[in-house]
């Protein structure tokens, strides 16, 4: 069971805040500067004034700045963006609406996420307890510290920055790709309500309410609601059974602003979700038959070793070829957070972000059931042969973490330095029974698997571990601006000081208690995990502005991924954190009286200590002789090369007219890890010495993005019609970062990794908004959309081999609906 004794820290924030409040130094004047949680960003689309574009405003760097001030590769999606793609995860995101930013599922299971900013961070399994994930994600300042529980229900979202590149100075551990920061609508102490309710295809429904209280004893109040839920796409023909890629999710969220004088503000907020998602179907698209062999000449794969049930599906299936058990996996999360901002000066302010967090994931992934029949070789007949792994894995976690900020500027120079205690409980466990078993020897029938009858089908617990995680870091960065050139150059310099902490145990391995010779004697029993790593992360940026609309930068930074231990491992082995140093340059302009916008960056780096999972046969050392076992194992290495990355990002934003609103945004991402040898011996003790090829996983090289917004006004009353149309591309990628079979003793591939397809997605949206209602003060919008909106088909994720053939998931269909919302 894991300790929630965090609670207690959360508490105590709150004691500290009454103390604040008696504070005399609290009683500042009304006329003080207000606090930053009051103001809000506009939408990228919407109008500025006189018809200009709009101001953005980021939080990129602890303080509220405009997005084209700010020298850093920052894109962001705003409210209205979310809504015109009908976004309801970050996981609706994985179409490409920020091309440098790839979101998906962790293999089969939408409930875990992979993000990905510009290829970076994504080659290691991070679901496990000991190891993370390279890109932050953060909700109102609180980093969400595992993969599990990404694919929630997203609440009331005033917009989503995207901060490309390493972010270890001022976000810290596991940024090394960049950050993904959602910043939700605060209280605004005045009554409003936004409900929205819509249908669709798939059985699909979603409903939203927004609720605004007015401020009643300095105190204002907002509640928010959601819930979404889709049916399958694909059909199950077990009777009784869940079919694959539903979701069902609802969640709450309340938050209340207290502010008792104009210089201090108290932010807490609470909030619950719940996320049952059924997993992604495998389709089998090619069989092994007549596919590339080794050179060495190894035979064809026999054609009786598949089952005849087993049907090739090279297209986007609706129902599965065979029926298995599914259930939903179910995701809980839920936390509090207490903000305190406090703004001694106009030009000092003190702030506090104090979170504690829980939940729990449960894992039901049947989805590769149509590509497990096929029976090994040295099997003659299909009676009682087992097939439908059903991967199971409860998983819990609860986070603390207490940042304190101070944010601050003197003549010349403005400043930004804080500290993080960040601590983490995790434990995991797995289980891998078959659930299927053919009833005949020609392999046409089957029927649930029979424990008593077949081994493979009982339920063991194949693997277990628990971690606590440990994170200290202090920061500071400063940005100077010298009395030279008309004050148009800034120099800013800073640095984070990290030291990560991690304990924790492997207690089952392969179905049993861990047990290996070591110095030759025989070890049974949990293995221990306790190691620390400590590290500066560094960042120098020169930024010149060269007029008001056209401002330029250079800059370096690092980050880092956090070392860990995999659950897949014998031993757990621990393995040092990877590391990344990139420099970047960039421009950031505006033009036609701002009526245009064009931001462009491109960066180089290295990349080290890469995060890598081997398998081979277990080396015991005894009176320091290696001695080779008969054992497996899987371990994590840190790969002695230095990998190289580079690329170039641009964004255009156009108002060519009064209304018309035209994007356009393209990311090219080029990262080459050098081939690594497999440290581990083969079978036979034979050790490779020819290196291996790393594919960097889900990074497409060139990826795009663009969009058409139009609105003009129809009705006297101030009704609009608006129109959306965004259309996504990327060239396709890897999901898996080696070939995938080698000949044992010449290493020669005998099958390449595969691609995944390049795709072409549009969404598109028209609304009739903001129709007015004479009696009652309210405004209704009526909206029709569509996901995949001329269907189109592609697998994102592709795998194969020479004996299995190449299988993978087909992106979603074609979604569409229609939807009301109403607004006080």
């Amino acid at each position: 069971m894991i300790a929630f004794q965090p609670r207690l820290a959360l508490r105590a924030s709150c004691l500290v805040l009454a103390t604040m409040l008696a504070t005399p130094a609290l009683a500042a004047p009304d006329d003080q500067a207000a606090p930053a949680a009051d103001a809000q960003s506009p939408d990228a689309e919407a109008p500025g004034g006189g018809g200009q574009l709009s101001e953005i405003v980021v939080t990129a760097q602890k303080r509220r700045e405009n997005l084209q001030e700010t020298p850093i590769a920052i894109s962001v999606l705003t409210s209205q963006s979310l809504t015109d793609r009908h976004v309801t995860s970050l996981l609706d995101l994985g179409d490409g609406a920020i091309p440098s930013l790839k979101v998906a599922p962790f293999f089969s299971r939408p409930g875990a996420l992979i993000v990905n900013i510009r290829g970076v961070g994504v080659l290691s399994d991070s679901n496990q307890p000991a190891r993370d994930q390279g890109v932050g994600v953060y909700v109102d300042g609180v980093y969400m510290g595992r993969a599990q529980g990404l694919g929630t229900a997203l609440f009331d979202v005033e917009n989503i920055e995207v901060l490309k590149g390493p972010q270890g100075t001022l976000f810290g551990r596991n940024t090394m790709g960049g950050a993904v920061n959602i910043v939700t609508k605060k209280p605004s102490g005045q009554f409003k309500l936004n409900a929205t309710a819509g249908v669709g295809n798939y059985g699909s429904y979603k409903g939203e309410v927004h609720v605004d209280l007015p401020e009643f004893s300095n105190i204002s109040l907002k509640v928010d609601g959601v819930i979404a839920r889709r049916n399958p796409f694909v059909k199950n023909p077990m009777p009784g059974q869940l079919g694959f890629n539903s979701y069902d999710k609802h969640g709450v969220h309340v938050e209340a602003l207290w502010k008792p004088v104009s210089n201090f503000s108290a932010d807490l907020s609470y909030d619950n979700s719940y996320d049952a998602t059924s997993t992604l179907y495998m389709q089998q698209i090619s069989a092994p038959l007549g596919l590339p062999v080794s050179a060495s000449g190894s035979a064809a794969v026999p054609a009786n070793i598949l089952s005849p049930l087993l049907i090739l599906q090279p297209d986007r299936a609706s129902t599965a070829v065979v029926g298995a058990p599914q259930q939903a996996s179910v995701g809980k999360a839920e936390g509090g957070r207490l903000g305190l901002e406090y703004i001694a000066t106009p030009n000092l302010t003190f702030r506090s972000i104090t979170s504690y967090r829980e939940m729990t994931q449960s894992q039901f992934d049947n989805g590769s059931v149509a590509t497990s029949m096929q029976r090994p070789t040295s099997v003659t007949s299909f009676q009682n042969f087992a097939f439908g792994r059903y991967s199971l894995a409860p998983f819990r976690q609860n986070q603390f973490s207490q940042e304190v900020q101070v944010i601050g500027e003197v003549p010349r120079l403005k400043y930004q330095a804080g500290g993080l205690y960040y601590q983490e409980r995790v434990e995991d466990s797995a289980q891998a029974p078959n659930t299927l078993m053919f009833t005949n020897a020609a392999g046409t029938a089957y029927t649930i698997c029979d424990q008593a009858l077949v081994s493979s089908c009982r339920y063991v617990t194949q693997r277990a571990s628990h971690v606590k995680t440990t994170s200290i870091g202090v920061y500071g960065q400063a940005t100077y601006t010298p009395p030279v050139l008309e004050d148009m150059v800034h120099l800013t310099v800073g640095a984070r000081w990290t030291r990560d902490k991690k304990e924790g145990s492997l207690f089952t391995i392969n179905g049993a208690a861990p047990s290996i010779p070591v110095n030759g004697v025989n070890v049974v029993g949990p293995i221990a995990l306790n190691r620390s790593w400590s590290r500066v992360d560094p960042l120098v940026n020169l930024a010149f502005d060269a007029s008001r609309d056209l401002h330029f930068y250079g800059k370096w930074s690092t980050g880092y991924r956090s070392g860990g231990a995999s659950s897949r491992s014998l031993t757990y082995r621990a393995f040092d954190p990877e590391k990344v140093s990139m420099f970047e340059i960039g421009a950031k302009t505006e033009f036609f009286d701002r009526h245009a916008r064009f931001n462009i960056a491109a960066y180089t780096g290295t990349y080290k200590s890469i995060q890598l999972d081997f398998s081979g046969l277990y080396v015991d050392t005894v009176n320091g002789v290696p001695q080779l076992t008969t054992r497996t194992t899987t371990d994590v290495v840190n790969a002695p090369g230095t990998g190289r990355l580079k690329g170039v990002e641009a964004e255009l934003l156009l108002m060519p007219l009064d209304g018309l609103t035209l994007s356009a945004s393209y990311a090219y991402n080029s990262v080459h890890i050098p081939p690594t040898v497999n440290p581990f011996p083969q079978t036979g003790g034979v050790l490779i010495t020819t290196p291996v090829p790393i594919y960097q996983v889900y990074t497409p090289k060139h990826s795009a993005s663009g969009s058409i917004d139009y609105e003009r006004e129809v009705t006297a009353g101030g009704a609009m019609l608006k129109l959306h149309l965004d259309g996504n591309y990327d060239s396709g990628f890897y999901a898996n970062y080696t070939d995938s079979n080698y000949d044992n003793v010449t290493r020669a591939v005998r099958y390449a990794q595969v691609k995944g397809d390049s795709a072409l997605v549009f969404n598109g949206r028209i609304a009739l908004a903001d129709i007015p209602m004479e009696a009652n003060g309210a405004k209704v919008t009526v909206a029709f959309w569509a996901r995949n909106l001329f269907n189109e088909q592609h697998l994102f994720y592709k795998t194969g081999s020479a004996a299995a053939g190449i299988s993978g998931f087909f992106n979603d269909p074609r979604t569409w609906g229609a939807e009301i919302n109403v607004k006080f």
